[in-house]
């Protein structure tokens, strides 16, 4: 059976062809780093960040650490996906009773479209660090939402559509600092304030490269084969984490279940831009552009914390690889209440 790709043309998404002679499923953009430092005046560096398809051009939400250091969210709007121009002023939240909602910092974003409404998910200030929720038709009014869960937590991922009729969110619990652990968990809801039926969908990798803790990267991507989901791990080195990414397919149904999981890295800190920088020997996805008609994808990353980075491939050989690269552990391909 052909593998199948659900979601909305895209023909005009950010392409170049896989270099002569190369043989990985995924490829850096020559361009790359396509945001680099001091992106606006207030701004110091922009990575960790999420673009969408908007019309014929696109849009995001933007992690910008300012040269305060704290970061907050920006949007941008590009005409290709590569060129970016960027608000100087943060994303002011508003309460569902149009009060303001801000938070001391915002981080980490993710976006998706769910019948028509674009939902933002971010790391907020909540007595440490916890889920954010918001929504925006038109990227300019923000309504914030409840917060997802108490402290501590991060890589809040929903999927870009309900379930048998639920919500479905993906985290990975943390601590107040760098978190030497983490796996990903799956959470439901009705009506994105209650959420509950919490089961952990898979556990930091028995392999080096994700050895110390995972979390969910871009929002995952429906096909014929399952879900397919990016995801970080990290390994602890002496001169400290390393972040990489590799990815899974999950089952469409009951996607607590992990049915392929890449052993091997798919993407690793190598260049220049990825292995210097504010936070040394990063690569962090965090959005993917996707054209089902060709089966294009272009992963957003952030590199060394410093950075903005792509990398492009085709799901059909990356689901390949996947499957012909995969090994479960223990608990994987079952569903995991505790």
């Amino acid at each position: 059976m052909a593998l199948n790709i659900i979601g909305n043309a895209l023909p005009n998404m950010p392409w170049q062809d896989r270099p002569a002679g190369y043989e990985g499923v995924l490829w850096r953009d020559t361009r790359n780093p396509i945001i680099g430092w001091n992106p606006t005046p207030k701004t110091a560096r922009i990575f960790n960040s999420a673009p969408v398809a908007w019309g014929d051009e696109f849009i995001g939400v933007f992690r910008a650490d300012h040269k305060d250091m704290y970061p907050h969210l920006h949007v941008g709007r590009s005409k290709d996906a590569v060129t970016w121009e960027f608000e100087d002023e943060e994303i002011h939240m508003l309460d569902e009773d149009g009060n303001p909602y801000d938070s001391r910092y915002s981080y980490d974003p993710r976006v998706v479209l769910i019948d028509g409404v674009y939902y933002v998910t971010w790391c907020t200030d909540f007595g440490g660090p916890a889920l954010g929720l918001a929504r925006t038709t038109d990227f300019k009014t923000f309504t914030r939402m409840e917060n997802i869960c108490t402290p501590y937590n991060r890589n809040g991922v929903l999927f870009p559509r309900k379930i048998n009729g639920d919500y479905i969110l993906l985290t990975r619990p943390s601590d107040a600092g760098h978190t030497g652990f983490g796996d990903i968990f799956m959470s439901r809801s009705k009506d994105l304030v209650h959420w509950g039926r919490h089961r952990r969908v898979m556990t930091a990798g028995p392999v080096w490269w994700e050895a110390t803790k995972i979390g969910a990267g871009a929002p995952p991507i429906e096909t014929s084969e399952g879900w397919l989901l990016f995801y970080h791990g990290v390994q602890n080195t002496c001169n400290g984490f390393v972040y990489s990414f590799g990815a899974v397919l999950l089952d469409l149904e009951n996607p607590d279940r992990v049915l392929y999981r890449t052993r091997n890295y798919l993407h690793t800190p190598q260049e220049n831009y990825e292995t210097n920088g504010f936070v040394p020997n990063v690569t962090f996805p965090c959005a993917a552009l996707h054209d089902p008609g060709t089966g294009r994808i272009a992963v957003y990353y952030g590199a060394a914390d410093t950075y903005t980075g792509i990398v492009y491939g085709y799901i059909t050989e990356i689901i390949e690889q996947i499957k012909s690269d995969s090994e479960l552990i223990p608990g994987d391909g079952e569903e995991f209440r505790g």
